[in-house]
């Protein structure tokens, strides 16, 4: 049985960009649905604090649900909107200056590669097969760590942020409405706390942080917010203001 090397092809391996990029979205989903356990569960326990009923619990939990999941769209597309056009713009920069000065781009290719370590002969061979192969892609590769095949879709972003921060809403809701009256509150705040305490622990294992650590600082932090809004809305419903 031939190898694919004798074949003249070579097993596709993930490149270093793809598995950033792959990364980067797993840990911004990880985010967005902590945003989401964290707000949504924040305002309806809030309205917990003032009132036991539960139609403004459910109405005040989809307002915070949609509102907070365009939210997190519009911001993520417009970040990532700013991304592209940064790249696009560093990309057809390149093209224009490959297409004046080859020669001088060619030499600087070749010193690229001779400051990662290579012979002066070898570097500029490198630089030479590449540039025959594809200019543009070698120099982005070499200089700015860029391909064109990686540009960021905005699209794609504000709908994976967006979907993220509705499954993460999606626990304090259920959390806060289906459980009898008096056992609401104490509810969300076990399921969320526990919610934080694996999104944490995720994204720790990302990042390759403390797991332990990280749990601790997103549970700590949501039980502040939770603690915080409920004083609040037990406050307003103890004054009359809502009831």
């Amino acid at each position: 049985m031939k190898r694919a090397e004798d074949l003249g092809t070579r097993p596709r391996l993930p490149r270093t960009a793809e598995i950033a990029q792959r990364l980067n979205w797993l840990r911004a989903g990880v985010l967005g649905a902590n945003d989401g356990i964290v707000s949504v569960a924040a305002v309806v326990v809030g309205v917990a604090g003032a009132t036991a009923a539960t139609g403004p619990l459910l109405t005040a939990g989809m307002a915070a649900l949609v509102g907070g999941a365009i939210s997190m769209a519009l911001g993520e597309y417009v970040s990532v909107s700013s991304q592209r056009d940064s790249q696009q713009s560093m990309i057809e920069e390149k093209r224009r200056d490959l297409a004046r000065q080859p020669g001088l781009n060619l030499a600087g290719l070749a010193g690229l590669y001779e400051g990662k370590g290579l012979s002066r002969d070898t570097a500029a061979l490198v630089a030479r097969e590449l540039t025959d192969r594809d200019a543009l892609r070698a120099h982005l590769s070499a200089e700015l760590n860029l391909d064109e095949d990686d540009v960021v879709s905005p699209w794609h972003a504000a709908f994976a942020s967006a979907i993220a921060f509705t499954l993460g809403a999606v626990l304090p809701m259920l959390a806060i409405l289906l459980p009898p009256a008096g056992m609401r509150v104490p509810a969300t705040f076990v399921v969320v706390l526990a919610a934080l305490g694996i999104t944490g622990w995720i994204g720790a294992t990302i990042g390759g942080g403390s797991k332990p650590r990280a749990a601790s600082r997103v549970v700590a932090g949501g039980a502040l917010a939770l603690a915080a809004t409920f004083g609040i809305g037990s406050l307003l419903g103890a004054s009359g203001l809502v009831g």
